[in-house]
């Protein structure tokens, strides 16, 4: 007797069936919940220095408004993508949702900016989660096969979300009736909305079994990982690169992290299960997802300064500057997507897209303070559409390739990664950036002259002179040229770790259908 057909208006899911309607409407939640996660991390860059003057902030304040955010939401993913393994999705989801809010409700009312820094950790901590969990419960309730239409409209949300935040802020700060402190209000009713429509529409079964979660390794990830991110954007700016504090906080953040992967391995519920590298799809993947990282954060961030210093750009007009980036982005994560779920091959677009953002990378590191806006959009489509078919596809190609009970740990790991490539590579670029400006100031004005750029300050274009104000222009757009240039071997050796991944047959069936599978299949093998 044959199973009852199952109408074409509905997806299964695990033992539940949720109509195309409530898909849809269960995707859209994570999509808005996901673009005002990120948008967080990338909002306040326009609106940072009005926010240090109104709360009389320092420069060390300005760098940790930034880095606060996302040293919280990086070294909790892994947690995050822990406890999806085990508890609830849809409980754990809105509860990265909430705490989202909070941190966003304290942030938009705070009066000094000590309560700003910790509402950023609580923003951060949010964000995470959120990171995390869309993509885990995007691949929960989707096969692999047809997971690659949305995958794309994901990618392409996390880069709208990563290069629109500038755009977005420039705006609310430059419109007088509004302000900085909508950087922080305007993604709180998005939020609530995402919380609503997950509530109605996502139905997900819920796996029951006695659990431990290692809260000993994550103390020590989290601590490592904090330390070496505290280390990589304060070094080169606080202190030297090869200095005291370096040795001490590069060291500590490696034994605590050696520390971590032997507590881990004898873990029974480890937080990032180590096996898990074993898996050459996810191992390399894992190594792409951090040169990507760099490429997008560190493109994203000095391009937008260089709008602004370089070419003399207001802050809303350099987010404009920033669309055909966007546009690249939206169109070949899109395009991509849907060519996967129709003739399920995968592999030829991360390999296009490590070396369309090799070009991309290339093309940028001849940028100068005279490149016309019409080439410089042309190059930034092109980094986009490289990034678009890159990113997101290695979820696709690491999620593919592991047991369904470890489709959390998989998708945190790659997150994880490229998140602390982004934190690691602005911070380091950043430090590149500085030395090259007060190399070059100094070979063209002097040493006197030097001293601002040295001790780290932006200049005040509109305080220069003619003659000066010029160099200052040439220099910026010279020392961001170099930048791309430095970047540009890292897209490439992207591409060429992608070219070992081994493509496989994308999974027909939904996450929770295969874990449902594997599980029958070890009990049947069990009672044998």
């Amino acid at each position: 007797m044959s199973a009852p057909a199952v109408p074409a208006d509905t997806v299964e899911v695990g033992t539940a069936r949720m109509s195309r309607r409530e898909v849809l409407q269960a995707l859209s939640g994570l999509m808005v919940g996901m673009f005002v996660s990120i948008l967080a991390s990338t909002v306040v860059a326009n609106a940072l220095p009005r926010i240090i003057a109104d709360l009389n902030g320092s420069q060390t304040v300005y760098t940790w408004i930034v880095t606060t955010e996302l040293l919280a939401m990086t070294a909790t993913v892994p947690l995050w993508g822990k406890m999806a393994d085990l508890y609830s999705k849809k409980l754990l989801i809105q509860l990265s949702l909430g705490l989202f809010v909070i941190g966003s409700l304290i942030a938009g009312f705070t009066p000094n900016v000590e309560v700003l820094l910790l509402s950023r950790i609580v923003q951060g901590v949010g964000a995470g989660g959120m990171t995390a969990l869309a993509t885990i419960v995007m691949a929960a309730m989707i096969p692999p096969r047809e997971l690659g239409r949305y995958a794309g409209i994901f990618g392409a949300v996390f880069g709208v979300g990563t290069i629109a935040g500038p755009l977005i802020g420039g705006v609310l700060v430059d419109t007088s009736w509004l302000g900085w402190r909508w950087c922080f209000l305007i993604g709180v009713p998005f939020t609530i909305l995402s919380i609503v429509l997950l509530q109605k529409t996502l139905h997900l079964p819920v796996v029951r079994r006695q659990v431990r979660i290692d809260w000993l390794g994550a103390a020590l990830i989290t601590t490592g990982v904090s330390l070496l991110l505290v280390w990589s954007s304060l070094a080169g700016n606080k202190f030297a690169w090869a200095s005291g504090w370096t040795a001490v906080m590069v060291v500590g953040g490696v034994a605590l992290l050696a520390v971590a992967v032997f507590v881990e391995s004898r873990a029974a519920e480890p937080i990032i299960p180590l096996d898990i590298f074993r898996n050459r799809t996810v191992s390399l993947a894992t190594i792409a997802s951090v040169l990507v990282g760099v490429a997008m954060f560190g493109g994203t961030v000095f391009l937008s300064q260089y709008f602004q210093i370089s070419l003399g750009k207001s802050p809303t007009v350099a987010g404009l500057m920033s669309l055909p980036m966007i546009f690249g982005l939206l169109v070949s994560s899109t395009v991509a997507g849907q060519l996967i779920t129709k003739y399920g091959r995968w592999k030829m677009y991360l390999i296009a897209g490590g070396a369309i953002m090799t070009v991309g990378m290339v093309l940028l590191g001849t940028i100068d303070a005279e490149t016309s806006v019409v080439v410089l959009s042309i190059y930034m489509a092109v980094l986009g559409i490289g990034v678009g078919m890159l990113m997101q596809n290695l979820v696709l190609a690491a999620q593919n390739d592991v047991p369904a009970n470890e489709l959390g740990a998989a998708t945190s790991v790659l997150t994880f990664f490229r998140s602390m490539g982004g934190a690691i590579g602005v911070s380091v670029l950043g430090a590149v950036l500085a030395n090259r400006v007060t190399d070059l100031i100094t070979e063209k004005l002097g040493p006197a002259v030097a001293g601002g750029a040295s001790a780290g300050e932006v200049p005040d274009l509109s305080a220069l002179p003619e003659p000066v104000l010029r160099i200052v222009q040439s220099v910026y757009g010279t020392a961001t040229a170099d930048l791309f240039l430095i970047g540009a071997p890292l897209a490439l050796l992207a591409m060429v770790v992608v070219l070992f991944i081994k493509e496989k047959p994308l999974h027909t069936v939904s996450g929770d259908e295969r874990r449902a599978q594997e599980e029958a299949a070890q009990a049947a093998g069990i009672s044998h």
